[in-house]
């Protein structure tokens, strides 16, 4: 009965596929990549490559800047000031960070305006404000979660409700974070918010790229219209998303009888590529940098390639307060939330989307 208990109490683990065409009118891929917010690594693989084009290359490494500002104070980001000058005015993204959401206090920007705070019981009492249980704080609520609509506390400066949160931030509970910023706009000059948070210890970061070619690699045989795969003739999404979890982790795919670290070996029906290129972005990446990128590897089979296709991986952070959308997220033993897709020289395309236990089904 007690290992029954264990088995029934193990972490579970969500990975959605779905497939498409790029030129389909209902095609999710744009809907999926903006409403995942909180980005740190983005990878994309691509077989019998050796080289980037010079336009992959000058994207990766314009991806652009991303902040670091400390102990800044929570109420800066509900001024009018700010939300007319940053949230209004582009898709700006806030983020903590050195916090864990299951033990501290952490807190984020939406790109739509929300404010997201998960607070622990006595600061979310301490503040006054109005929120509810955490999902994933257990049997007795020890975490709370706020939202706070930016765009529409704006509407009225005099309201009771602004008043009140104003005073909260400032007076009752106030509120300092070292946080993670970043923010997509057109017509207005980046070094804008270095010069808006200046009297506060704020840095500017560049995301890190790292650049490898991978040889000999044995990759997966994969057929677009089919994501069970076919016996002996192709291999499964399922399948394919784990090999690829293998190569992301430098892992032998060989299972050598004398290799005691990986048993794993490749998934059959397979073929040995001479080369593939691997581009890992690390830092903090707005979603509207990954969209152009992947617009970009769409159109890398715009000439013919011998790759009959193309990866791009998203993680997310596994402390944010949210994963897609406005869905609560919580870290449970990994944090996990990440999505793949598989991009085929045909503008078919595989999306897997993948959470861990303390998550809703990705949408």
């Amino acid at each position: 009965m007690a290992t029954l208990r264990r088995l029934q109490e193990a972490p579970r683990h969500l990975l959605v596929c779905e497939k498409s065409n790029f030129g389909h009118d209902k095609s999710r891929h744009k809907h999926l990549v903006e409403t995942h917010y909180h980005n740190y690594r983005v990878s994309f693989l691509i077989p019998e490559c050796g080289l980037l084009s010079k336009e992959l290359k000058s994207l990766v490494m314009d991806i652009g800047p991303y902040y670091s500002v400390k102990n800044l104070p929570l109420h800066e980001l509900i001024t009018d000031e700010f939300i007319n000058r940053f949230v209004k005015k582009g898709s700006f993204s806030a983020l903590t960070y050195n916090t864990s959401i299951d033990e501290d206090n952490t807190v984020a920007l939406l790109p739509n305006g929300k404010l997201i705070l998960s607070l622990d019981k006595d600061t979310y009492e301490e503040t006054g404000l109005q929120g509810h249980p955490s999902r994933y704080s257990g049997r007795k609520s020890m975490k709370f979660v706020i939202s706070i609509d930016l765009m529409d506390l704006s509407l009225n400066l005099d309201s009771k409700k602004y008043r009140r949160i104003s005073w909260s931030f400032k007076e009752k509970k106030p509120l300092k974070f070292d946080f993670l910023l970043a923010w997509h706009h057109t017509g207005t000059e980046e070094s804008t918010m270095m010069a808006y948070f200046s009297k506060y210890h704020i840095q500017e970061h560049q995301p890190k790229v790292a650049l490898s070619t991978v040889r000999e690699l044995q990759c997966p045989v994969l057929r677009s219209s089919g994501l069970a795969g076919e016996p002996e003739e192709a291999c499964s999404a399922l399948e394919f998303f784990d090999w690829l979890g293998a190569v992301f982790c430098s892992a032998d795919l060989n299972n050598e009888p004398y290799n005691f670290i990986s048993t794993y070996c490749c998934p059959q029906p397979s073929a040995v590529v001479a080369q593939a290129f691997l581009c890992t972005i690390t830092g903090f990446i707005l979603p509207e940098k990954i969209h152009v990128l992947l617009e970009q590897l769409c159109h890398y089979f715009d000439e013919p390639k011998l790759a009959p296709w193309v990866t791009l991986t998203v993680q997310g952070f596994a402390d944010s307060p949210v994963a897609w959308r406005e869905k609560e997220h919580g870290f449970h033993k990994g944090g996990e939330h990440l999505y793949n897709f598989v991009v085929f020289n045909n503008q078919d395309y595989w999306l897997q989307m993948a959470v861990g236990a303390n998550d809703d089904c990705p949408p």
